[in-house]
């Protein structure tokens, strides 16, 4: 989508009058989807095996929650073009300026948050919140405001002329959002058919200038745990998307055609490869974790062995921070940091006017390694 600040009135620099339709997307809040009965199967079984991975990480949440939230921002970041290493993203959580697009993908982990938050109850005000969180750094994209202006899926930024999809008119919107959180708040249609065709309608909407997408995918997380799929992490549904974006992008035309199967059906599926892949993480950490209990000798009583779990989960940290996770003096938390880096556990760097930062490259190699998992296939 071009960018926002261009919008329609940039169309006078070359054509006196510019004619175009907008799409005019049905109210959904009183509908109930009719699937083919094998989609509605699949999509039932999906949001079955979603609760369960769930359930299997319920009594390790502190330790995989932050891992598998920020693997959702990265990867619903990356469908958006966003890219960046596990490094320049924890990094950037500690106040590093060295990667653009991490800072854009950490602002979407704290609106991943907010929507996990807000997720007793799925309203206009609580989608607000999300993209304000989102945008916050982002002031000409108006965070939490609905678009005043026309905008456009495709490659040209003066018109939506030839557009691949135009969205509605920026007066319908409101009433639009409205329409689709009642639709969301319903209990009587299935939880991950209600969560993808929301979620299209709400990408059909396009009610902001920019951030609709990472938005529109926190949507779908609040959802999950709204309908009781997930109580413990958000599942990175995203990094099954990511696999597929053509498909994901395919199935979104077909919703706005009239046609939610394969937009359900892409959920699913990108649910399964979720769940695989996110399991595969999992294991992995597992094993460094255990691997570092064999490598450390430090005595017992030392703090150096509780920042084995804290690096396991959050594999950069500064001074301040892991002392506010292990709950002592910032002093006090040198001599633990360095018994870790002697051990070859953790390395330690001075980062630009911050400090050092101490970093678990093997956690790090684990969580990119999802994300390359995860793939991307490039469009045709």
């Amino acid at each position: 989508m071009p960018a926002a600040a261009i919008g329609i009135r940039a169309a006078r620099a070359g054509y006196a009058r510019v004619d175009y339709e907008a799409s005019v997307p049905p109210s959904i809040a009183s509908l109930h989807p009719v699937l083919m009965p094998h989609i509605a199967a699949e999509a039932e079984e999906a949001a079955a095996e979603l609760t369960r991975f769930d359930a299997e990480l319920g009594s390790r949440v502190a330790g995989f929650a932050p891992v598998l939230l920020r693997s959702e921002a990265a990867s619903s970041s990356q469908i958006e073009n966003l890219t960046a290493s596990a490094r320049a993203i924890f990094s950037a959580e500690l106040g590093a300026k060295g990667s653009r697009n991490a800072e854009l993908i950490t602002a979407n982990t704290r609106s991943l948050q907010a929507a996990l938050e807000l997720a007793e109850q799925i309203t206009p005000d609580s989608i607000a919140s999300m993209h304000r969180v989102l945008m916050e750094s982002q002031p000409r994209h108006t965070p939490g405001e609905y678009r005043t202006e026309q905008v456009w899926i495709g490659t040209r930024s003066d018109s939506p002329v030839d557009a691949e999809f135009v969205p509605p008119h920026h007066e319908r919107v409101a009433d639009l959002v409205e329409d689709v959180a009642r639709f969301a708040a319903r209990w009587d249609v299935p939880s991950l058919t209600s969560v993808a065709i929301a979620h299209a309608q709400f990408e059909t909407i396009h009610p902001y200038t920019d951030g609709n997408g990472r938005t529109g995918r926190a949507l779908a997380q609040s959802m999950l745990r709204y309908r009781g799929v997930t109580t413990n992490v958000a599942i990175p549904v995203s990094a099954g998307l990511l696999a597929d974006v053509d498909g994901y992008h395919s199935a979104l035309t077909a919703y706005r055609r009239g046609d939610p199967n394969p937009i359900v059906r892409a959920f699913a599926s990108a649910a399964f490869r979720a769940i695989a892949n996110s399991r595969e993480l999992v294991s992995a950490i597992d094993e460094i974790r255990a691997a570092w209990g064999d490598r450390l000798t430090v005595r017992r009583d030392s703090s150096a062995w509780r920042l084995l779990d804290v690096f396991a989960h959050r594999p950069v940290l500064d001074s301040a921070t892991a002392a506010a996770e292990l709950g002592i003096s910032q002093p006090n938390v040198y001599p633990p940091l360095r018994a870790l880096v002697d051990a070859g556990i953790v390395r330690s760097k001075a980062e630009h006017k911050l400090g050092p930062f101490w970093r678990s490259e093997e956690i790090l190699d684990a969580i990119d390694a999802f994300a390359a998992r995860a793939g991307r296939r490039q469009r045709n």
